[in-house]
């Protein structure tokens, strides 16, 4: 593993994409975030997981069962990269474990998840389709 101060970076960071949070009420929280201007691009009041946009931001809601577990965890920040293949073999080369190798998602990314040495969960992605494809009305 890389210690502080050595460069081995095969691909950069481009940006942080989105944050995905925990929701135990999935319908108001959607409505929470469309009244701050925020429009739903994927899932909705009734939906399991949810992606709202507000110009190249995304908030993603994820349900689970209770408030408390909503409280419990923070969610999960996604780094978009130049290159996701290239990060997920720089990380198996360091010696880290990602989650899973990396998939196109039915969102239109390609990803790969990990969970940093304090528990955060991290997703890797790159887009891979528009969003305008699926949402043309956005």
């Amino acid at each position: 593993m890389a210690r502080s101060g050595e460069n081995v970076a095969v691909t950069g960071v481009e940006s942080i994409n989105a944050i995905t949070l925990r929701t135990s009420v999935m319908a108001a929280s959607v409505r929470f975030y469309e009244a701050l201007g925020f429009r739903t691009t994927y899932g909705g009041d009734d939906a399991p997981f949810s992606t709202l946009r507000s110009d190249g931001c995304f908030v993603n809601l994820i349900a689970v069962p209770s408030a408390a577990e909503a409280e419990t965890g923070w969610g999960r920040a996604i780094f978009h990269v130049s290159d996701v293949d290239a990060l997920y073999q720089q990380a198996l080369d360091a010696g880290l474990a990602p989650r899973a190798a990396p998939r196109d998602a039915p969102w239109g990314e390609r990803m790969f998840p990990i969970t940093d040495p304090a528990g955060h969960d991290l997703s890797f992605a790159k887009r891979i389709r528009s969003y305008e494809v699926d949402h043309p009305d956005l």
